[in-house]
């Protein structure tokens, strides 16, 4: 059975950081990477960042560029989303979840989401 548990969100002050992790478990067929997503109340789910099982390649959204940065340790079985220098704007919740391609973005498995709150 394959599970993508979040955990790392929280409340931070503007300017803030917060490291999310995404541990996952089971065998993942049909992923090529893993990828960050968001959404804040009222709005559509959207793109964050992702990265290749390979950490080789990466990709972010323009509006989280130089601030966010996401890796991944293959023993561990993790993902992280290092979030810096946090806006209100970046306030959602954020999904990990297992992707075809970091191209294509097609979702194969999703996360249940954490919670980032950022105040002003």
């Amino acid at each position: 059975q394959v599970q993508l548990v979040e955990s790392g969100g929280g409340l931070v002050q503007a300017g803030g950081s917060l490291r999310l992790s995404c541990a996952t478990s089971g065998r993942i067929f049909g992923s090529n990477g893993m990828g960050w997503f968001r959404q804040a109340p009222g709005k559509e789910r959207e793109f964050v960042a992702a990265i290749t099982w390979s950490g080789a390649t990466t990709r972010y959204v323009d509006s989280v560029k130089d601030r966010f940065t996401i890796s991944r340790d293959n023993v561990k079985n993790t993902v992280y989303l290092q979030m810096n220098s946090l806006k209100p704007e970046d306030t959602a919740v954020y999904y990990c979840a297992a992707i075809s391609g970091i191209a294509t973005l097609k979702i194969v498995y999703w996360g249940q989401g954490t919670q980032v709150t950022v105040s002003s």
